[in-house]
């Protein structure tokens, strides 16, 4: 077992540079923030940029991706783990050619294999690396040990937070607590349902601060989206909010945010690195 974790690891050492897939994990401190919507709008809206994206539904035992698009998947990461299907054959195709691997309730067992199967995993998802521009972890709210070291293995860290002190409060604690564990990781904020500009500055302004103020860390905000009546229609129709009215002030907002981040200084390298992801991974889950 270890002789074939090691003969991974080398492999893995050894991709040639070439393009690869950014790895971003969408994150919340708390529940009812936005996290999952944005995930799938954000996703959505950098396909319609030209981007090809593969969205990864990680909110254990709560996906709700599939429910966002009006899908059902016709098969989840459960028929990877338990049936022996590939990867690429439990991908869906989404909205605006997103692709889509959905959750829910079986994605506990990837915090719980035998090594032959989390090598098989990581073989067929490094194979998924070359397909993608971005793969887009939505991951669920809050912390626990297993989505920790999946979070610090990812290349970007995409905080959603609202207004409201609690949400707050809780995406500071969120940061302070990967903080305290890699110094290094890159943190991006987007603030969801500001009732006004003012409101969403001020907000940004709140948790940049304290980041400074107490982990002298710098967090880059990505934007603010308003509280847009389209959303919760949206949802209801189960339509992503950027199709269901793409002129809607929020859509637009949205897009700025994926201009924002897709133009950062961060993009001269996307396509000229190794990505680490996999190594990360295997490292924190085997311990090796």
């Amino acid at each position: 077992m270890r002789d074939q974790a090691e003969n991974l690891r080398n492999r893995l050492r050894q991709q040639n540079l070439h393009s690869v897939a950014r790895t971003v994990a969408v994150i919340s401190g708390k529940g009812g923030v936005g996290k999952s919507n944005f995930s799938l709008n954000f996703a959505i809206t950098l396909s319609k940029k030209g981007h090809s994206v593969l969205l990864f539904d990680m909110d254990i035992g709560m996906g709700n991706i599939d429910i966002l698009m009006g899908n059902t998947s016709g098969m989840s990461i459960i028929d990877f783990f338990e049936y022996g299907k590939t990867l690429k054959e439990i991908i869906s195709s989404g909205p605006e050619n997103i692709s889509v691997i959905a959750g829910g309730t079986g994605l506990t067992k990837l915090f719980e294999l035998e090594e032959q199967l989390f090598d098989r995993f990581l073989e067929e998802f490094n194979g998924l690396l070359g397909d993608y521009d971005y793969i887009i972890f939505d991951m669920g709210a809050g912390i626990n040990d297993d989505s920790t070291k999946f979070m610090l293995c990812v290349d970007d860290l995409i905080v959603i937070t609202t207004p409201e002190p609690t949400a707050v409060m809780d995406a500071y604690s969120v940061i302070k607590y990967l903080n305290s564990i890699n110094q290094e990781l890159p943190f991006f904020l987007v603030c969801n349902r500001v009732l006004s500009e003012i409101e969403g500055q001020e907000t940004v302004k709140r948790i940049q601060n304290a980041l400074h103020k107490f982990l002298q860390k710098e967090i880059i905000p990505l934007g603010f989206l308003p509280d847009d009546k389209s959303v919760s229609k949206a949802v209801t129709n189960q339509i992503p909010f950027v199709l269901y009215n793409s002129e809607s002030i929020v859509s637009k907002s949205l897009l700025e945010i994926a201009a924002r981040y897709e133009d950062g200084e961060f993009k001269d390298d996307l396509f000229l690195k190794k990505s680490h992801f996999l190594g990360k991974l295997k490292s924190y889950f085997v311990g090796r």
